[in-house]
């Protein structure tokens, strides 16, 4: 009996062993556990896209979406409750004059006409008090915009919005002085109801300022903006560009050469004064503007620098650094007895590439692209879309490090947009596109800094969580 029972715990002992062991195989052979890197939101194309030409009465209005796009989609033109135009083919160009008094022009695209959507409104005037070239790339609803620009004492500056949604929309409009902020009697804030649009002339929220800046921004819903300023004495008109958001390191590109004025508008909304360092970026270098390579801004104000020497006549960006965050933008003067007015301003890199939807050329018309990259080389791909007839072939350009190009783009029967695209191993691009006009009296000319085209929307990642059906 004593035999069996030490028998019994001498098999239970190598069982136990035996089981030690494989446990001991399992634990070295298995793989180590690795971390899986937290998903980030995926770029996909856009499905959707809505712009607002703010005043196309009288104005030609281009609309194109840049060939490639794969699948069913549609665009269509609605101003009130007429609808001008259905386009549903990638790369065809719509360039119209928009009958009289035609209210906002809505352009709403869909599927494969949304990827890149761009409109512009352009207004020619030869004469009279808003004698001028006027262009504005079409605004798309957003929260928050920024514009700045001369003030309503130097120029006849009238804001418009459009509620393109199907809500209503809660906005507020803050405006930035030399002095200061501006509070107005009535706050600043007003309801636009769904489809609904409105114009507001500065003056009556801040009658005073010589320079301003704006921040239209919505408590709810969104709301497309859009500023144009007719200067004072005859001295030309054009729309304020839409300004990057305030940040501590802004470029503003598309600064043509040549002779006028150039005027720097710099604000910042810190509660305490800010320094400001402006480079400018040439076709032979970057360098700092000699006595204008600081700029002091009061808290919550606007200040100006007169560039007109520095500059030098060259096509050029500038670039500024601060440690707080900063508004730009800059006013470009023509050359005649009869001056015209441009405005470009601070803007994001063209990473995703840029479409401007209206250029002339041929005879007295010409537009350019004035190309900067201020950090490393870049390289893009120029592709220009005529209204009709054959589009040439595309062509590549180099952008050396620190340094400004100037683009002549050809000539064209007609109207047309173009598509710039950075190519694989480029740096940051940016970029502005200069129209002008030699008309008796003087040059007319307007400015658009390059945007990034409408072709990607981030979507956050979907991930499984009790909190979705939870109360």
């Amino acid at each position: 009996m004593k035999s069996l029972i030490e028998n019994r715990f001498s098999l239970l002992g190598l069982v136990l062993v035996a089981l030690l062991a494989l446990y001991g195989v399992a634990s070295a052979t298995q793989p180590e556990a690795t971390a899986k890197p937290a998903p980030g939101p995926q770029k996909v194309p856009v499905a959707s896209v809505t712009t607002v030409c703010p005043a196309p009465a009288e104005t030609t209005v281009g609309v194109i979406t840049p060939p490639g796009g794969k699948g069913q989609g549609a665009t269509t033109l609605v101003t009130g409750d007429t609808t001008l135009a259905t386009m549903d083919t990638p790369g065809s160009l719509w360039h119209e004059k928009v009958p009289a008094k035609s209210g906002p022009l809505v352009v709403a695209a869909t599927g494969s006409m949304a990827a890149g959507l761009e409109a512009e409104q352009t207004r020619r005037e030869t004469s009279g008090g808003q004698r001028g070239l006027a262009g504005v790339r079409c605004v798309e609803p957003v929260a928050s915009t920024w514009l700045i620009g001369p003030g309503p004492a130097a120029a006849d500056v009238t804001l418009h919005l459009t509620n393109a949604d199907l809500a209503p929309a809660i906005v507020e409009v803050m405006v930035y002085s030399g002095e200061g902020p501006v509070i107005s009697d009535s706050g600043g804030v007003s309801v636009l109801e769904a489809g609904e649009s409105r114009t507001i002339k500065v003056k009556d929220l801040a009658p005073s300022p010589l320079v301003m800046a704006l921040e239209v921004r919505t408590s709810s819903g969104r709301v497309a903006a859009a500023a144009r300023a007719i200067m004072h004495g005859g001295r030309g008109v054009d729309w304020l560009p839409v300004s990057t958001a305030p940040a501590t390191r802004v470029v503003v590109p598309g600064i043509p050469g040549g002779g006028g004025k150039r005027e720097l508008y710099v604000a910042s909304i810190a509660e305490s004064d800010t320094l400001v360092e402006v480079k400018a970026l040439t076709p032979d270098g970057t360098y700092a503007l000699k006595d204008r390579e600081l700029v002091e801004v009061p808290a919550g104000s606007v200040a100006t620098l007169d560039l007109s020497a520095a500059a030098s006549g060259q096509p050029s960006a500038l670039l500024l650094t601060s440690d707080t965050p900063i508004v730009a933008g800059l006013a470009v003067t023509g050359t005649g007895a009869k001056g015209d007015v441009a405005f470009t301003a601070g803007a994001a890199p063209i990473d995703l590439g840029s479409v401007v939807a209206d250029n002339r050329t041929g005879k007295k018309k010409s537009s350019r692209l004035l190309l900067t990259a201020p950090d490393a080389a870049g390289k893009v791909r120029v592709q220009v879309l005529p209204g009709k007839g054959e589009a040439p072939e595309p062509f590549e350009v180099d952008i050396a490090a620190a340094r400004t190009k100037e683009v002549k783009l050809p000539k064209v029967d007609g109207a047309f947009a173009v598509v710039v695209l950075p190519l694989p191993g480029s740096g940051p691009v940016y970029g502005g596109r200069v129209m002008d006009e030699s008309v008796k009296g003087g040059l007319l000319l307007t400015a658009q800094p390059l945007a990034a085209a409408r072709m990607w929307a981030l979507v956050p990642p979907i991930t499984e969580s009790v909190a979705a059906v939870l109360p």
